[in-house]
């Protein structure tokens, strides 16, 4: 866990780093052919290009145990190091009410359960504000007797489920439908409110951080996630430390920490792979029809796009682009090109893994920075394993002048 003088002394080190190292983390391999850092490290690129796709697969969550060529592990344990961040002190907590948990997957019931063990504040909260709600399920897990919850959400089909739901277990919880993004939105938002949000995605948890620091709330409890969803080219720095960081980051750059998952099935995966090879074998083609050695970017499809011929998928591909006659090709060579040069996406991807964390912790410490500002106590730890969701960080901010050490 982090606190006090650490938070702005590991951001202060995770600077260094991420803006050393630009060259190695930004550019993507889906887009280059050839990475600029390869003409620096011959014999890392020349070792990442020559592993399988599997073995890529299986580096994918743990890149930094990865034998390769320098600098690959001085990299590795400079991010390990810096990435570094204890698990919140828990407590336990009373067992939920019956079936509170229907109607909720497993994994988002059980990061539920690990965010509400988390929540250790100064002053008993006495009115619960779910932000970004969906169904409310988060609120009512931390609902207790004498306590108040309102649910604020914008799609009126969440809202009306969560009302049921609320009906059925009997318990007392306004759901309001609010654009949290909107002006209006700050009025949603009081004193003796303890804002929560559970992985709202990035303009959101922002939104709520900045109006929960204006509307004076004594407390709030905060899992980031999304930080691409923004509306806006690139990122705008919260804290005074980021605002004066060379850091400049695209939405490219933002979707960084996203790239690690947890495991997903044969059917999903392989879907997910059959995917990118034929969108990078069509790249290799579309390099070749418009003779500009650059990447282009195209449409989302829909996956029955992927039952058609590879030929037929290329050529009606091209037609979206309107590029000029596609003409006769080796479609199986094509289609084994976009394989091989998956496999070494994926591998060359190993070296931005390294960076995944890293920048994570920056924007989470970034929120962190602004808090303090602001006159919170801040507190910055996992919530949970990695495994049940990588986006595993909590923030926990009580006013600097009521709050005391907890844990």
């Amino acid at each position: 866990m982090l606190t006090g003088a650490h938070l702005l002394a590991r951001f202060t080190a995770l600077d260094t780093f991420l803006t050393q190292h630009q060259a190695l983390w930004r550019p993507r391999p889906f887009t280059h052919r050839h990475l600029p850092w390869e003409a620096d490290h011959r014999p890392l690129g020349h070792w990442l290009r020559q592993r399988s796709l599997q073995d890529a697969e299986d580096s994918h969550n743990h890149p930094e145990h990865l034998p390769a060529p320098a600098p690959f592990p001085q990299l590795a344990a400079q991010s390990m190091a810096l990435s570094a961040v204890g698990a919140l002190p828990t407590q336990a907590i009373e067992p939920a009410s019956p079936r509170l948990n229907v109607d909720v997957p497993g994994r988002k019931w059980q990061q539920i359960e690990a965010f509400a063990r988390c929540l250790q504040f100064s002053d008993t909260p006495r009115h619960w504000l779910d932000w970004c709600s969906g169904k409310g399920h988060l609120g009512r897990r931390l609902l207790h007797a004498g306590q108040q919850l309102t649910c604020l959400e914008y799609d009126p089909a969440l809202i009306a489920s969560g009302q049921a739901l609320s009906q059925h277990h009997r318990l007392a919880v306004e759901h309001r439908q609010q654009d949290v993004l909107a002006p209006d939105a700050l009025a949603c938002v009081s004193r003796d409110h303890t804002p929560v949000a559970l992985h709202a995605c990035g303009d959101l948890h922002v939104q709520l951080i900045k109006l929960a620091s204006q509307a004076g709330c004594a407390q709030l409890a905060i899992a980031p996630c999304c930080y691409n969803r923004i509306n806006a080219p690139q990122y705008a720095a919260l804290s005074g430390p980021a605002k004066r960081s060379e850091l400049r980051l695209s939405l490219d750059d933002l979707s960084l920490p996203l790239t690690e998952t947890v495991t997903a099935g044969t059917r999903v995966r392989r879907q997910r792979d059959t995917s990118m090879a034929r969108r990078l074998g069509f790249d290799l083609l579309q390099r070749q029809l418009r003779r500009v050695d650059e990447y282009l970017p195209t449409p989302s499809l829909p996956s029955a796009w992927l039952d058609k011929p590879f030929a037929d998928y290329c050529r009606d591909l091209a037609a979206l682009k309107d590029l000029s006659t596609v003409g006769e090709q080796d479609w199986p060579a094509l289609e084994a090109a976009g394989w091989q040069r998956l496999a070494e996406v994926r591998n060359l991807e190993l070296l931005r893994g390294l960076f995944r964390r890293p920048l994570e912790l920056w924007l989470v410490l970034d929120r962190a920075l602004f808090l303090e500002e602001q006159g919170y106590a801040v507190r910055l730890g996992t919530f949970c394993p990695t495994p049940l969701t990588p986006r595993n960080l909590m923030l926990l901010a009580e006013r600097a002048e009521t709050a005391t050490a907890c844990g």
